[in-house]
């Protein structure tokens, strides 16, 4: 899933290992982003985000990927917390629904949010 400040990608664990109940969460961020500097912040502060967030929402069993975007290091952590909330609660209905990728923009809302600008 797409949100503005992260990128959200769920699979099945292939990990079957019945003693541990647990999602495995994997990080990020490419060169384009910026120095180490930069690159490192934004991956603390998707880990907070995931830290506050996932032991409610993040289903067992789940492998997720969270890859960091240009904006994840200026949003707001508020805003970087419900954009995840709302990408994790796609990519779990997605993954209930047996559909494992996200459906490409079709045309006509591409165009009606041309005519709302």
């Amino acid at each position: 899933m797409v949100v503005s400040c992260v990128i959200l990608q769920a699979a099945p664990s292939l990990k079957k290992d019945p003693d541990q109940n647990v999602c495995h969460v994997g990080y990020t961020t490419t060169k384009k982003l910026g120095s180490a500097v930069v690159r490192n912040r934004i991956r603390r502060r998707l880990r907070a985000a995931v830290q506050e967030v996932f032991p409610s929402r993040a289903k067992r069993d789940m492998d997720y990927v969270l890859i960091g975007r240009y904006k994840t290091i200026s949003c707001s952590f508020d805003e970087l917390k419900g954009d995840l909330k709302w990408a994790l609660k796609k990519a779990n209905i997605m993954m209930a629904k047996g559909i494992t990728k996200s459906p490409p923009p079709t045309r006509k809302k591409l165009d009606e949010e041309s005519d709302d600008a």
